[in-house]
């Protein structure tokens, strides 16, 4: 187990939330990797789409699988002006987790959640590392990151 997993696994703990990490042999760096990894659908798996507003802050736009996230409806969703997507180096220092293993929650940021993840029970979110995954329920998730439910999918 890396740092980062480590780092996530003593989240979880604190908060008791109801989740289960898992640590894989191969690469979940992609939804598609992700989804093989556990034997799900891509819908199952979420992409936490990480992004800087002017004045530097992460928002993390929270998305089913096969959707994208828009900067544009990131935008409307807080009044602001266009965000932009974080750089790898930007994800790492805004999140504290290198992108590919970056979870849905237990950092600071503003997190938004398109209502299409809603509508499942569970998902599988970055487990801290390209080799870990989290597997909760979507109440959880949403009770940990304090998330705004709103349309951020293309």
């Amino acid at each position: 187990m890396n740092a980062y997993e480590l780092k996530i696994k003593e989240y979880l703990h604190s908060t008791n939330a109801d989740a289960e990490h898992f640590i894989l042999n191969q690469s979940c760096h992609t939804v598609q990797d992700a989804a093989k990894a556990v034997n799900v659908s891509i819908n199952d798996v979420v992409k936490n789409i990480c992004m800087i507003d002017q004045n530097g802050n992460v928002i993390v736009a929270i998305v089913r699988g096969e959707d994208r996230a828009s900067t544009s409806r990131v935008s409307k969703a807080l009044h602001i002006e266009r965000p932009r997507l974080a750089d790898e180096k930007e994800v790492l220092e805004g999140t504290g987790y290198p992108a590919g293993g970056v979870p849905s929650f237990g950092f600071d940021a503003t997190f938004l959640i398109d209502p299409r993840v809603m509508e499942l029970n569970y998902v599988f979110t970055g487990g801290g590392s390209p080799h870990s995954l989290v597997k909760m329920k979507v109440e959880d998730l949403l009770k940990l990151n304090r998330g705004k439910n709103v349309r951020v999918r293309k």
